[in-house]
């Protein structure tokens, strides 16, 4: 993204979160039409995951994707732009007493990537202070669009992947929750191989590992994008019983087993352009040549 793109995208913060919302579905359903690769990998990922759908319900899915993260990307511009306010009446919050009744405990927030991750991470940044591990991104306007999102409003704690958990653990310890995005394929090391829709998905086993090292307790956190240029709702769950247990791989099977179930409510906002089953047991081949 150019500086020019970077500029359109301020100048998109002014118009009205209905004419943002119209505009995000415009572009996603022309995005699905020329972004070839993407609609690929959401295709795949797709069947997949959903075998039991037919080609046309699959290609409905994945067109409503597009529209969603299109709509999600633009809707950044009020994330990194518009004022605290608006915010506020962009994404509604709930569910927030039950991260308050824990104090200064450790706490880890489960967040699946579903497309309303950031606008959930920029309104919780408005009550609390808390720690988050980001990928570096190979464009580095997006990535400094997405830091300056989260880290706009209180004290927040930005970690970059390539630092390791390590760098977390003591922020966690002492008393700053962590907004853990655990749910993509980042390759072979360290990863297990647990289902995820049946599917055999590299996952970093990284949420009962934290957990374990900081005795922090886990609180699903998910943002749903509401239809019609609604904005969003963002809901932190209560806190995990049982968890982590001694047996890491159990572990991180419920937690693909929670996302699986939170997909199902929402199917079109999960993060399907992403190579989720990149990483293949050995002698499997690849899906998406």
């Amino acid at each position: 993204m150019s500086r020019i793109g970077v500029a359109l995208l301020w100048l998109l913060h002014f118009l009205p979160l209905g004419a943002l919302a119209a505009l995000g579905d415009t572009l996603g359903a022309l995005a699905y039409v020329l972004a070839r690769k993407r609609r690929r990998v959401t295709l795949v990922n797709l069947g997949k995951c959903f075998p039991h759908m037919s080609a046309a319900e699959r290609e409905r899915l994945a067109r409503a994707h597009f529209r969603a993260v299109t709509r999600a990307f633009l809707e950044h511009a009020i994330l990194c732009w518009a004022p605290r306010s608006r915010i506020e009446r962009l994404v509604r919050l709930e569910g927030l007493q039950h991260l308050r009744a824990l104090g200064n405990a450790p706490v880890i927030l489960l967040v699946p990537h579903f497309v309303g991750l950031d606008a959930g991470a920029t309104r919780l940044a408005c009550e609390i202070n808390a720690v988050s591990m980001y990928a570096r991104h190979k464009d580095r306007h997006i990535e400094t669009l997405l830091q300056h999102g989260r880290s706009r409003f209180g004290d927040q704690l930005l970690v970059s992947r390539q630092d390791g958990i390590r760098a977390v653990i003591r922020p966690v310890r002492e008393g700053r929750p962590l907004y853990y995005l655990p749910d993509m394929d980042y390759g072979p090391r360290g990863a297990l191989f647990v289902p995820f829709f049946g599917v055999a998905a590299a996952t970093i086993p990284g949420l009962s590992r934290i957990a374990a090292a900081t005795g922090a307790r886990v609180l699903p956190f998910v943002a749903r994008m509401l239809p019609g240029g609604a904005g969003y709702v963002a809901t932190i769950e209560p806190p995990w019983r049982d968890f982590p247990t001694d047996d890491v791989e159990a572990d991180t099977r419920r937690m693909n087993a929670y996302i699986e179930q939170k997909v199902l409510e929402m199917p079109e906002q999960y993060y399907w352009v992403h190579r989720r089953f990149k990483t293949r047991p050995e002698g499997e081949p690849g899906f998406y040549a």
